[in-house]
């Protein structure tokens, strides 16, 4: 792989997870790890909400160097034969709109405690990766995140998803039966997040991610993948039912 496909790879991970394993520096002689929540931004920087009481908020307070760790899910039972990546960068607060919205459609029992004054939305300026893709396919990866355009996309994103989960349910259904293979009991799809390299789904509490065939840039490329996703979806829904 060359360090472009080497760095998709790595992002994978970060943008189909939704924890990750949070290391900080403690005052004292050792580190600290801890379990939380994420989302991503359109370029794959990470996004969390910490609470202010919390010991890894108190530590990036003092020390804002961090490290998040993101594993590939799976059901095998050879957990270290998944892909991980180790994101190490500085982690500071942020107060945009969009972080919190790309959050909390993502988590959307996070809204209520987000509302208390102790937390605050943190994103994670990115300094490199550590990937671990297999057996024999480890890499350093000095520039993991998307390297395209994202601010058309992502001026763009709210009006794609109003759209796609008021008009296009079904499509939103067919993605994650058809393509993803995945039909939750009881539960509707609906649209959480887009990127130039993917969607985000959620039904219940269960999330689900589908890679574009290409990089999008705005909300005409979107469109376009949108449907040729639709079409491809009605397309195996037929083969599957014998048609």
């Amino acid at each position: 792989m060359d360090a472009n496909d080497i760095a998709k790879t790595a992002r994978t991970p970060m943008r189909a997870a939704t924890t990750a394993a949070l290391a900080t520096q403690r005052t004292g002689p050792w580190p600290y790890v801890s379990l939380v929540i994420t989302a991503c931004d359109l370029d794959a920087s990470p996004i969390l909400l910490l609470s202010d009481l919390a010991e890894h908020t108190k530590n990036i307070l003092a020390e804002p160097r961090v490290s998040l760790l993101f594993a590939e899910q799976g059901d095998g039972p050879d957990v270290l034969a998944r892909g991980r990546v180790t994101v190490l960068g500085r982690a500071s607060r942020t107060d945009e709109p969009r972080h919190r919205e790309r959050f909390l459609a993502r988590h959307e029992e996070a809204r209520g405690y987000a509302e208390f004054k102790d937390f605050h939305f943190y994103k994670l300026e990115v300094t490199k990766a550590h990937l671990i893709a297999g057996f024999g396919r480890i890499h350093w990866v000095e520039q993991v995140l998307y390297p395209g355009e994202t601010a058309a996309l992502a001026e763009s994103e709210s009006e794609i998803l109003g759209h796609m989960n008021q008009d296009h349910g079904d499509a939103i259904r067919l993605y994650a039966e058809n393509l993803l293979g995945l039909s939750p009991a009881g539960e509707v799809w609906r649209m959480t997040g887009i990127d130039p390299e993917g969607i985000d789904l959620l039904a219940g509490a269960l999330n689900a991610r589908l890679t574009f065939e290409a990089p999008i840039a705005d909300a005409h490329s979107a469109r376009a993948e949108l449907v040729r996703l639709a079409q491809l979806a009605r397309t195996q829904g037929r083969a599957k039912s014998g048609e």
